[in-house]
């Protein structure tokens, strides 16, 4: 009840300080907004400073700690400068109260700064600095002034977020808004000549399907490339109908020589089953085989020691991979989905492998109120291509939007496919797909989708 009052009264205070200028504003008027008495109002906060300071510590921390989340992954020069671009004026824009009350802050003197606020302002430009010091190493950024960028960008994002917030503006507008200013800035710091290069898919609408759980981290691949990114999840991930066989495999005392893992979810149900089952799994005698980067990296992240890698993330390309070894008589293991394909099976029982191959996961129609804002996206949008990572996205999709005639429904948009098994399932069909990558990969589509566009602007 403490912390509940407490954020109460910061609440109400950073109300009244975005509303008033400093000394109009009386304890006694946060105490009346806060309904507490202001006896009780000064044991919380000593003094009208105190609590002032406050207000500006806790935002700067919550900022710092937004922005630090989305740039600590390896990101390039030009995505980590949009990360911290989008993440400010999101932030700022969300946090009206708090950006009416930092924009007076900090045209005060530095002496009457406190030291604190003094020290998380200087963190936050320097997390900029740090972005267009790395930058100008690489000769991606010019070689300007670093102190005169940070002030230069960060002038402008204030400039776009008091246009957004006095102007009241739409979701749409705020996109749209959040574009411009990022082109501005990077065309400002930019080193190369041909500028397309920085947001090659800008103005592009892209709707993205996948599973619920992978479709917001898909979608910063094109988003970081200027797209409009609609995300449309067509599957959800639920555990298999039971776990007989699965159990039976991985309690069964004989050895498995190698474990297959063709996507990020069987690694992700075989660690959990491991631990419903409190079994430890001895990798020390058994081969493990990731197919995909991403797969590879979850392997990591679970501490699963990861021996191949094939070239071609396909069925076709953990065969020639496997076919380096010798198979016959070598127990294969490969959990998979409950309508996983056969030609993976297949093709290491014809190099004499024993194959033991069962469900951790099944895949099903996501539930009404997750897909609500999408469909909602898509009847107000006009998109320009639809991305398709399996059969079951591009099936699931025509079941949810109902679509009786998909060649008529796709007409003119492009349609994409991650990979051939999901082209041929979509123009079986009857639907063209124009673009499809030789990496069978979210980053590879998304590259393959520049080439496409090029192609066509010319």
């Amino acid at each position: 009840m403490k912390e509940q009052r407490r954020g109460i009264i910061l609440d109400k205070a950073t109300e009244l300080f975005a509303r008033k200028d400093y000394y109009e504003v009386m304890m006694d008027d946060v105490a009346h907004l806060s309904k507490v008495a202001k006896g009780t109002l000064y044991n919380y906060f000593e003094s009208k400073e105190e609590l002032y300071n406050q207000i500006i510590l806790n935002n700067l921390d919550n900022l710092l700690d937004t922005l630090k989340s989305s740039l600590q992954s390896e990101l390039s020069i030009i995505e980590s400068l949009y990360a911290y671009v989008s993440g400010v004026y999101q932030f700022l824009f969300s946090h009206k109260n708090f950006f009416r009350i930092y924009q007076k802050f900090i045209w005060k003197e530095d002496e009457e700064i406190n030291p604190a606020i003094k020290l998380k302002s200087e963190e936050l430009s320097s997390l900029l600095s740090g972005i267009i010091y790395k930058g100008k190493r690489e000769n991606l950024l010019r070689d300007v002034d670093e102190d005169f960028a940070v002030r230069l960008i960060l002038g402008n994002i204030f400039s776009c977020v008091k246009r957004s917030i006095d102007n009241n503006f739409s979701e749409e507008q705020l996109n749209t808004e959040k574009e411009n200013l990022f082109d501005f800035i990077i065309h400002s710091v930019y080193a190369g000549f041909d500028n397309s290069m920085i947001r090659p898919l800008k103005n592009k609408a892209v709707v993205l399907t996948r599973t619920v759980e992978q479709s917001a981290e898909s979608a910063t691949a094109f988003t970081e490339l200027g797209a409009k990114v609609i995300i449309f999840p067509t599957l959800e991930i639920v555990p298999p109908a039971n776990w007989k066989s699965f159990d039976e495999i991985v309690l069964d005392k004989n050895k498995i020589d190698f474990i297959i893992f063709t996507s990020v979810h069987t690694v992700t149900m075989f660690v959990q089953r491991l631990k419903e089952l409190k079994k430890d799994f001895d990798f020390s005698h058994t081969k493990v085989v990731a197919i995909g980067s991403k797969t590879n990296q979850i392997c990591t992240q679970n501490n699963i020691p990861v021996n191949i890698v094939p070239e071609k993330f396909s069925g076709e390309g953990v065969v020639a991979a496997l076919s380096k070894f010798n198979l016959r008589n070598k127990i294969v293991f490969i959990p998979r989905s409950a309508i996983g394909r056969a030609e993976l099976p297949k093709g290491l029982e014809e190099l004499g492998a024993i194959i033991k191959t069962v469900p951790v996961y099944n895949v099903s129609l996501p539930r009404k109120n997750v897909i609500e804002e999408s469909l909602k996206q898509l009847k107000e949008s006009k998109p320009d291509v639809y991305v398709f990572t399996s059969p079951s996205t591009f099936e699931n999709f025509l079941t949810i939007m109902k679509i009786d005639n998909p060649a008529n429904y796709f007409k003119g948009v492009d349609v994409a496919a991650i990979g051939p098994t999901t082209k041929s399932a979509i123009e079986s069909r009857k639907v063209k797909v124009s673009i499809m990558p030789s990496e069978y990969t979210i980053k590879g589509l998304a590259n393959k989708m520049i080439d496409y566009y090029r192609s066509k602007e010319k």
